[in-house]
């Protein structure tokens, strides 16, 4: 352990989402020193492609790196490390030298999911998969590709089949995290967990995940083409001296390999002890916690797959728009350009959704909102389903559609609760809560009640899968063990459920997944032309 007095070292993590590049300071402990944001745009295509360029992620890390290493005034000798977080399944294909040669395919982008679908079904077919498949694929993975086409298996069969001269070029596809570790450092690795959804790895020696030549033909791809593996807490290199000057890093700083951001958020969420649940509410959401074991639920999309915390498991249920609804809202609603409105969102707009919902009493006076804007993948895996408003009256007004949004992404919280429970058999209570939306009260007090927890905000929650990164670099380095973590975490505030307001919602929740229940016909209908789908949509 290092002796130096707590706060002393620092490391730089890289918190890189969909909205942009946040990039910290913090100390092994868990102080956040200093902090920098910039923003990279999501290009969303009519075909169900969303797609981000690369060199804006990279050129944005470098930015903020270089800003925060200024302005913080933390000497580069006490920067110990340097360590990514990234958007899990947001693909990139590279040429031997790390330049991207097309567009990132991000999490949200589904254009694979005909491919997919192909390769998955068989003779005897459940939920969607061929039994013969489903028998290759679980025992090793825990799961298999998804029928939504969002993860990173889709997107790489996706460019084979519609991109060749792309595909042919290609010398290794990587996850958004270890694009940016290979520019940092020039060499290119994915770590056990980051490397998950290409579903080409056997984890069942979690601590030793290697690939599986069956399923790498199986699908149909080249080995050649994907990364050598390493743990988490690895070291990968140092930082090139180019980089390292660049932002104002001492030659030498180590590169920790480092984790995809749900598996990160969960170490900076304090929740790494096995059955210590979490929520997250950024663009997207999530449940998660840690599991002693390893189990798969292939009807509600949920597996034990492997964790930062090297030689763990954990078990997910992700949505994939939360935070992301508001945004929607504000920019193709309320402030959508056209004839009637040339109004420009205000920079708060945000904080004032809050203030609107806060006045809207539970319920949102019977308007139900559901956030499926981009499908979804769990507890349902299907994406053709959509989101909308339902049960406006005369008497409604757009206070009520704005509450209605709040409460919708936490009655989909409780859906995937629902299930993520089932599969550990126990209670999750309380939950810790992070996540740019965990700043706001009204979302907090809105999940404690949804959800029938007690929900505990993490302190500087918007910062949590920095603070992971952070962590996992200190562990990587020899400062910290993943067991001090609990320890070191603090919450500026506890939310517990108000049993009136529970009623409310208990009602609520049964109409929102009536609706998913009477209605996956009619979105399937509406949308199969848009994802080139021809099966009919399974039950749940």
């Amino acid at each position: 352990m290092d002796e130096s007095p707590p706060g002393g070292k620092h490391i730089l993590a890289i918190d890189h989402g969909t909205s942009g590049c946040k990039t910290a300071l913090v100390t092994v402990r868990g102080e956040v020193a200093a902090t920098a944001f910039q923003p990279t745009p999501v290009r969303f295509l009519p075909d169900g492609g969303a797609e981000q360029d690369p060199e804006a992620w990279w050129n944005a890390l470098l930015a903020t790196s270089a800003q925060v290493i200024r302005e913080s005034g933390v000497p580069a000798d006490d920067i110990a490390g340097v360590c990514c977080s990234s958007t899990f399944s947001s693909t990139v294909a590279a040429d031997g030298e790390g330049r991207p040669l097309m567009d990132a395919m991000t999490w949200m982008d589904s254009r694979g999911a005909p491919i997919v679908r192909r390769k998955v079904r068989g003779i005897l077919n459940l939920e969607g998969y061929g039994l013969s498949n489903l028998l290759r694929w679980i025992p090793k993975t825990g799961g298999g590709p998804t029928l939504s086409g969002k993860d990173d298996i889709a997107h790489v069969l996706y460019v084979q089949d519609q991109r060749p001269d792309v595909y042919e070029k290609t010398s290794c596809f990587v996850g958004s995290k270890d694009w940016l570790n290979w520019r940092l450092t020039g060499r290119c690795a994915a770590s056990f967990d980051s490397i998950t959804l290409f579903w080409v790895t056997d984890n069942r020696r979690v601590d030793d995940v290697r690939y599986d030549d069956g399923l790498i033909r199986r699908l149909g791809i080249d080995r050649e083409k994907l990364p050598p593996l390493m743990r988490s807490t690895d070291v990968l290199g140092p930082v090139l001296p180019e980089v390292a000057d660049s932002i104002g890093l001492k030659r030498g700083t180590p590169v920790v390999v480092g984790s995809a951001d749900l598996q990160s958020a969960c170490v900076g969420s304090g929740a790494v002890r096995d059955f210590e649940g979490h929520v997250y509410i950024g663009t997207s959401s999530w449940v998660l916690c840690h599991v002693p074991f390893k189990k798969t639920d292939m009807f509600h999309k949920i597996a034990s797959l492997p964790s930062a915390v090297p030689g763990r498991y954990f078990c997910a249920n992700e949505q994939d728009m939360a935070g992301g609804c508001l945004e929607f809202l504000s920019k193709n609603v309320m402030f959508h350009n056209n004839a009637l409105n040339d109004r420009v969102p205000p920079e708060n707009v945000f904080s004032l959704m809050d203030e609107v919902a806060a006045g809207v009493p539970p319920g949102a006076n019977g308007v139900l909102f559901t956030p499926w804007l981009n499908g979804e993948k769990t507890p349902v895996d299907n994406e053709t389903i959509r989101g909308g408003w339902h049960n406006l009256s005369v008497h409604n007004n757009m206070d009520d559609m704005v509450r209605a949004v709040f409460e919708g992404v936490a009655l989909n919280t409780r859906w995937n609760l629902k299930y993520v429970e089932r599969f550990t058999g126990r209670r999750m209570d309380p939950l810790n809560i992070i996540g740019g939306g965990a700043r706001s009260d009204v979302w907090c007090r809105i999940m404690a009640d949804v959800l029938d927890r007690t929900v505990r905000r993490v302190r500087d929650p918007l910062q949590a899968n920095a603070r992971g990164a952070a962590f996992i670099a200190a562990v990587g380095l020899g400062l910290l063990t993943f067991d001090e973590i609990p320890g070191l975490m603090r919450y500026d505030r506890t939310f517990e459920p108000d049993q009136q307001n529970r009623l409310i919602y208990d009602r609520l929740f049964k109409e929102f997944v009536e609706v998913y229940r009477r209605n996956r016909g009619m979105y399937f209908r509406l949308n199969r032309w848009k994802s080139g789908l021809g099966d009919r949509p399974r039950r749940q």
